[in-house]
């Protein structure tokens, strides 16, 4: 039996167009139609290499979270000039500016989150999944940083790690309507000073 032709487009760029199908217009509203116009791609080819729609966003939420995290832990640990504790400062003053610019589409998890139905548990287990990978990143570094001798904890790393993905996904969906970044700014800077606090 011959081979099938190679794919004539990369998966890898058809996703990120997927993703940002979901994240703009959401699980429930994104259509087949909207998803194969923008992604490039027939049906029949969306089917072979992706499954169906829930399947589809499912790795469209797994890529998401994979490119995110590894963005996350070059920020958290990167060397040179800050020190962890200054960098998890500068990951949430990042998130907070960016989210209050006009337009920002907030947090693809967090926007789906609000969107899905609660019923399907796959769906479920893979935004809970890309979460604890953000709250793995904070843990490892409020880790760091204690051994660095850089932070008073107040609480385990683990569960102020929790109250930095909480923080950060109420930055991103309040952004979306806020008129100025007061709020956001001000909400921040109360958590930083009580969660991280230097030695």
């Amino acid at each position: 039996m011959k081979p099938g032709p190679d794919k004539q487009f990369d998966p890898e760029i058809a996703l990120a167009k997927a993703m940002e199908v979901f994240w703009h217009r959401g699980y429930e509203a994104a259509s087949m139609a909207e998803l194969t116009r923008v992604m490039g791609i027939g049906k029949k080819s969306l089917y072979d290499t992706f499954g169906n729609k829930r399947s589809l966003f499912i790795k469209t939420i797994r890529y998401y979270a994979q490119n995110n995290v590894a963005e996350l832990r070059r920020q958290l640990f990167a060397p040179g000039s800050h020190s962890i504790l200054e960098n998890i400062r500068n990951v949430l003053q990042g998130w907070q500016k960016s989210h209050c610019k006009a337009g920002s589409k907030g947090c693809l998890l967090g926007t789906n989150i609000a969107d899905f139905d609660t019923s399907d548990e796959e769906i479920a287990a893979a935004l809970r999944q890309s979460l604890k990978h953000v709250e793995d990143a904070f843990t490892e570094a409020l880790e760091q940083s204690k051994r660095n001798g850089e932070i008073q904890l107040v609480a385990p790393p683990r569960e102020i790690a929790r109250t930095l993905v909480c923080l950060s996904q109420g930055i991103a969906l309040l952004g979306r309507v806020m008129d100025s970044g007061e709020v956001l700014e001000s909400a921040l800077q109360v958590a930083s000073s009580q969660m991280l606090k230097p030695v």
